[in-house]
């Protein structure tokens, strides 16, 4: 799971946004602070511009290696469409009857109604720590729909007041987020298998910020404090 905030992007400005909810994948790449290589691997297969390069690369490496194939290969486009298809379709992606397999409706509800709990939880939270009275908050948590590879998860807090933006989450914040959406009991491939079955790849949940109870608030306050210490 990433958390896009300002201070885990060294692109910062792709959070910027004129509109709720900002979507990521397939739009920008984000160039995570901090990431390992399998997280800039798993980033990478993402662009589809690259995907399509090395799926092509036999038919760009034929007539190197056996020139007479040079002109059968460049007479070939129909068969290099086919070839993106099927490896964009069939290969990184399921087909609707896989989809409809991976979960049956009431888990699938099961899985959302926790996620819709513990995002609104996450989210109460942050509106108390950061003393959020007007406005609405927004937990958009975006997967990668790339089937047999391992879960993209991307998770972001945006807000529309004054005007919409991504929040700027402090270590806190983002700490609580990475322990209370996803544990053992739920976890991303859980969620990933309920979007491919709803082929939806983008989950927002929204908390109102006059909506936090004082008593959150003030437990806010008081672990702020616990913190500062």
């Amino acid at each position: 799971m990433l958390i896009l905030t300002h201070a885990t992007l060294m692109n910062p400005g792709v959070l910027e946004t004129s509109s709720l909810p900002k979507k990521f994948l397939g739009r920008v790449l984000v160039a995570p602070l901090a990431a390992g290589f399998g997280t800039w691997g798993r980033l990478v297969v993402e662009m589809q511009v690259l995907r399509f390069a090395v799926t092509l690369l036999p038919f760009a490496l034929a007539p190197v290696l056996v020139p007479r194939l040079a002109m059968p290969v460049m007479e070939a486009p129909v068969l290099m469409v086919m070839l993106v298809v099927l490896v964009e379709m069939k290969v990184l992606r399921l087909t609707a009857p896989a989809r409809a397999a991976q979960v049956d409706p009431d888990e699938a509800a099961r899985r959302l109604d926790t996620l819709s709990f513990r995002a609104r939880s996450c989210l109460r939270r942050i509106a108390a720590r950061h003393d959020l009275r007007e406005g609405s908050l927004h937990l958009v948590v975006e997967q990668s729909e790339l089937a047999r590879l391992p879960p993209l998860t991307l998770v972001s807090v945006q807000g529309d007041l004054p005007g919409p933006h991504v929040l700027s989450l402090d270590p806190e914040d983002r700490d609580m987020l990475r322990k209370g959406l996803f544990d053992a009991t739920f976890t991303e491939r859980d969620l990933l298998a309920v979007n491919h079955r709803d082929n939806l790849y983008l989950r927002e949940i929204t908390q109102e910020a006059r909506a936090v109870s004082a008593h959150a608030r003030l437990a806010a306050l008081l672990e702020v404090g616990a913190t500062a210490r």
